[in-house]
């Protein structure tokens, strides 16, 4: 049996569970488990590791993408540069664990946005400052695009959501929000923008999935913005962490 699995906290909200069962249902993958490991801690991992040696293969989510990376013997060239992973694979060769780290964000990141990628799409908005928000950053510089990271802290780095302003957001092109505001149970809450300054110029693209149409996105819509949920961004990184884990040249 090849186990595979999800470590986060909380894994409530999640659909990767349901995404590959179903996957290996449908495609007759036979010997094949995906289950959850709701851990608070990425220092439960070697522990998870040790009481699950059928373990081939992690996906990654909030709040461990940045703190899981001290356990990762290997990683990918762009993980370095984010300083994020979301996908673990786990080798075992002759006793030895050994643990390679990737980032399949940034494969649904831009398969999301490719599809409205333009010349006249140019600055980005990023709302948030976790693994996903830096994968984000990564992914939209390799589009070409200008990128400002939008933090509840002010740093030279950083502008705080004080700092966006109607001349701002007329500059923009199109908003992503990073954070897990407004993901389920909390379904209501929403990153603090003056939406009413948003219209048929702006994208908002959400990375929460669940649910797929969150307060973000609903408020922009009615503006007349474009929307892109993170339901594109699921499919298309769970895909890319299936190829990782049964890839030989991962």
């Amino acid at each position: 049996m090849r186990k595979y699995g999800l470590i986060g906290f909380p894994l409530g909200h999640s659909f990767s569970q349901k995404y590959f069962t179903e996957k290996f249902a449908r495609e007759q993958i036979k010997n094949c488990s995906y289950e959850n490991f709701p851990i608070d801690s990425v220092d439960l991992l070697p522990e998870l590791i040790r009481d699950n040696p059928d373990l081939c293969g992690l996906n990654v989510t909030i709040p461990h993408k940045t703190n899981i990376l001290k356990y990762v013997d290997v990683k990918d060239p762009a993980v370095v540069e984010i300083g994020a992973a979301n996908v673990l694979k786990i080798k075992r060769i002759e006793g030895k664990l050994k643990i390679y780290g990737y980032n399949s964000d940034v494969t649904g990141i831009c398969d999301s946005v490719m599809p409205f990628i333009s010349g006249n799409l140019k600055n980005a908005l990023i709302l948030g400052t976790g693994g996903s928000s830096r994968a984000v950053a990564y992914s939209l510089k390799k589009l070409g695009l200008h990128i400002s990271v939008v933090s509840r802290k002010r740093s030279p780095e950083l502008i705080n959501y004080r700092d966006i302003t109607a001349s701002l957001l007329e500059k923009t092109d199109i908003v992503i929000n990073t954070t897990p505001l407004g993901m389920f149970p909390d379904m209501t809450s929403r990153p603090e923008i003056d939406y009413d300054l948003l219209n048929e110029n702006h994208i908002l693209f959400d990375l929460v999935y669940n649910p797929e149409m969150t307060t973000f996105l609903k408020m922009g819509k009615e503006r007349g913005c474009k929307i892109i949920t993170g339901l594109k961004m699921l499919y298309s990184q769970a895909a890319r962490s299936w190829e990782i884990w049964n890839n030989d040249e991962f």
